[in-house]
This record gives structure tokens, sequence and C-alpha cells, in this order.
């Protein structure tokens, strides 16, 4: 991964990384790698994940079906 340090701007430099680290999970699995995570708790964990997503895309699935509904009146 670069990132492009302009004008000898660091601080810009660094927050582009963060941002592109982010974007891509790294810190995220980096907390999970911290500890030793027995594969049934992985799983229940990933399952929960995708409960949570699903459940997320209906309720935004059902807002803008609303706001469908509503703009065509």
């Amino acid at each position: 991964m670069q990132v492009l340090v302009r004008d000898n701007n660091v601080d810009q430099a660094m927050k582009a990384l963060k941002k592109k680290l982010q974007r891509e999970g790294v810190f995220r699995e980096m907390k999970l790698r911290n500890f030793y995570e027995k594969p049934s708790e992985k799983r229940a964990r990933e399952k929960a994940e995708a409960i949570r997503r699903a459940r997320k895309l209906a309720r935004k699935r059902a807002q803008r079906e609303a706001g469908i509904v509503t703009a065509k009146k």
C-alpha cells in the first residue's frame, strides 16, 4: 500500500494512510488477532455480524421504499 507525501506534508499522508487501512479493515483485523479466538466463538461472531448486516440492509431497503412511496404521492 502506498501513500504519496506531497510538499513534505507527512501529516496529510498519515491521515490518508490511516483512512485506507481503516477502509480495508486492517485495524479491526489486528484487534481480532490480538488474542486467540476459539473456532466456535469465531463462528458465533461471524453469524452475528451477518445477521446485523442483513438487518441493516433490510432497514435501508424499507426506508428507501418508504421514501419512494411518499415521493410518488
